[in-house]
């Protein structure tokens, strides 16, 4: 049953011992917020998933766009599962595109399936356990045209995904054109980003930043959008990303990157 139909639902999480809720979005109809801990964490909408709220989703959404021709299906694989808000925008986007999932949270997971369910003819294989550990046991004949990475919320990161050699072993994964989309929320001092930039240098072949202008200048915290590509940052995308926004927003790559630089 979706949480339309009952208000407000909720679910405890046992692996980190807290309450997930779905609560229907009173600004927009057939709309949902998951929050967990009682922090905002998801929004979807049902009647049209390819509408993003959140603004950082929008320019991952942005760069899935970008990733493949207009409307052709791709393999996604999304680490961190959250509402699978970005799944269900792919599914609408490139109908018979092929999705894997990792989440941590069995409930939560369970949760958002039932609650919100996906849309029909959706292609998901949804896998329970660490990001790492289910990337190693993927078919090794598996590889995906984009990977999105929504695993930090904070400057406090899991250290055994927060590094190059996970990135490497995520390349590894890719098409040759594939591209590695990583969320990164921070604080302003924007430690976790500068890391994280390093990190994605040294095992992709290009990296760019794409964000609201004034994360950049350290003013606040939020998300800062890491794209990894197998060649060159294609120029065109830096024009692209920025007219598509949200605005106002900007792309940093090549020595306009080094200023992320640890």
């Amino acid at each position: 049953m979706a949480a339309g139909k009952h208000g407000h639902t909720s679910r405890f999480l046992r692996a980190t011992g807290q309450h997930a809720t779905i609560e229907p979005d009173t600004f927009t109809d057939g709309s949902y917020v998951l929050s967990i801990g009682g922090a905002e964490q998801s929004h979807v909408n049902l009647s049209h998933p390819e509408d993003i709220f959140y603004e950082y989703l929008r320019r991952i959404g942005h760069l899935v766009d970008l990733a493949a021709p207009a409307g052709a299906p791709v393999r996604a694989l999304h680490l961190g599962a959250g509402a699978l808000t970005l799944a269900r925008y792919i599914q609408a986007t490139r109908p018979g595109s092929v999705q894997y999932a990792v989440e941590l949270e069995r409930e939560l997971l369970d949760f958002v399936l039932r609650e919100l369910p996906l849309p029909a003819g959706t292609d998901l294989h949804a896998i329970i356990g660490d990001a790492r550990q289910a990337l190693g046991e993927l078919d090794p004949e598996l590889a995906f045209d984009v990977v999105i990475l929504d695993i930090f919320s904070g400057p406090e990161a899991p250290a055994h995904i927060a590094c190059a050699e996970f990135y490497g072993e995520v390349r590894a994964k890719l098409e040759p054109s594939g591209v590695l989309v990583v969320n990164v929320g921070d604080e302003p001092a924007l430690t976790l980003v500068r890391s994280q930039v390093a990190a994605l240098r040294e095992t992709m072949a290009d990296v760019a930043a794409f964000a609201e202008n004034g994360l950049f200048e350290g003013r606040y915290p939020g998300n800062i959008i890491l794209a990894g590509t197998q060649g060159a940052w294609p120029q065109e995308w830096t024009a692209q990303l920025t007219a598509l926004g949200p605005h106002p927003a900007k792309v940093l790559s090549g020595v306009d990157l080094d200023r992320l630089a640890p």
